[in-house]
């Protein structure tokens, strides 16, 4: 499905003037000024899949289409009930993998609406049935973003009102993407210069890491139960030799291989094909604007924090920076709340 829009015109910003920081706040109003129709591109792809399909075709379908998630239609009740993601095909995988009740093979050939959670069935993910949430195309981007860090999603459905209809599926890359584009319209922040060590933004303690070592199904468990989105690969060492994320495990379901968790995690960075998320990697002395630049050319996620030796030292990711950038000077804390 092909979805269009008209370019909206974009007007300049006026200067805000704390007593403490004079731009503090310039991200805030810039986020509260526009709203989520301006962020959405002029052509996109969106995919929708009904509750009645099979889950390995929708799996299937996310993998061809380079897609890590996708609205779920209900025709009984004939509205979106939900978000088929990769992290249910994760929590699937590392519910059942080592149950002796049900083979994982078996799993593939059940439908979406079996495994959101219908009570009739053995292998539901009581989890996984919850309200869908969305927001308004005349929305502002700053409600975008508290929702998003809030709910802890990725990925937020711009439902039509009046219609219905899913018009785009917003993300935090998509939103910082918007900044950088039009970041030129408004006064440079001089937070902006300081460098990764003075702001502090980003998770430095309780890194969850994976060791080269480990089998793919303790990394699913990390996945699972830390709820992260990404596990730096690290040797004996703790130096940094990859980045797994969430999505990677949805190749398992193209290659047919999520019946071998048993693997290393070396072999499982080894067979990955397509859509590869590099380690793109940052220092505590390099600034803010340094970071968002590479973070938003690469198109990546989060970065990875390294000292001179390549050892994980923290992880800076795009809730990290709009938390930092938008939601702070407004005083909420939306990744703590």
């Amino acid at each position: 499905m092909e979805i269009t829009k008209q370019v909206a015109s974009q007007d300049e910003l006026p200067k805000t003037d704390t007593a403490t920081d004079p731009d503090a706040e310039v991200y805030m109003n810039f986020m509260k000024k526009h709203c989520c129709y301006d962020a959405m591109p002029t052509s996109c792809k969106l995919v929708i899949f009904d509750t009645t399909l099979q889950v390995k075709k929708a799996f299937f379908a996310l993998v061809a289409n380079g897609l890590r998630a996708a609205p779920l239609w209900d025709n009984k009740l004939q509205r979106f009930v939900g978000m088929l993601t990769i992290t249910d095909f994760i929590n699937i995988l590392h519910r059942y993998y080592t149950s002796p009740l049900v083979q994982i093979y078996e799993l593939e050939e059940h439908k979406i609406e079996t495994w959101r959670g219908d009570s009739s069935q053995n292998v539901c993910l009581q989890g996984c049935n919850r309200c869908l949430i969305s927001i308004t195309p005349d929305a502002s981007l700053f409600d975008a973003i508290f929702s998003l860090l809030k709910h802890k999603i990725h990925r937020l459905p711009v439902i039509d009102p009046k219609s219905g209809s899913v018009l785009h599926i917003l993300t935090h890359k998509r939103i910082l993407k918007f900044l950088h584009i039009f970041g030129a319209m408004i006064p440079k922040p001089q937070f902006l210069q300081k460098t990764m060590e003075e702001v502090g933004i980003g998770t430095f303690k309780d890194i969850a890491t994976v060791q080269d070592t480990a089998t793919l199904y303790d990394a699913l468990s990390v996945f699972v139960e830390r709820r992260v989105s990404a596990l730096p690969v690290v040797d004996s060492k703790g130096k940094v030799v990859a980045l797994y994320s969430r999505f990677d495990v949805i190749n398992l379901a193209a290659q047919k291989s999520y019946n071998n968790l048993n693997m290393t995690m070396r072999e499982a960075v080894r067979r990955r094909t397509c859509f590869i998320e590099g380690v793109i990697k940052c220092h505590g002395h390099e600034t803010l604007e340094t970071v968002i630049d590479r973070i938003v050319k690469a198109e990546v996620h989060r970065l990875v924090l390294v000292d001179r030796e390549d050892v994980v030292k923290g992880i800076i990711s795009l809730s990290d920076l709009l938390q930092a950038m938008v939601l702070t000077p407004a005083g909420i804390d939306a990744l703590f709340s």
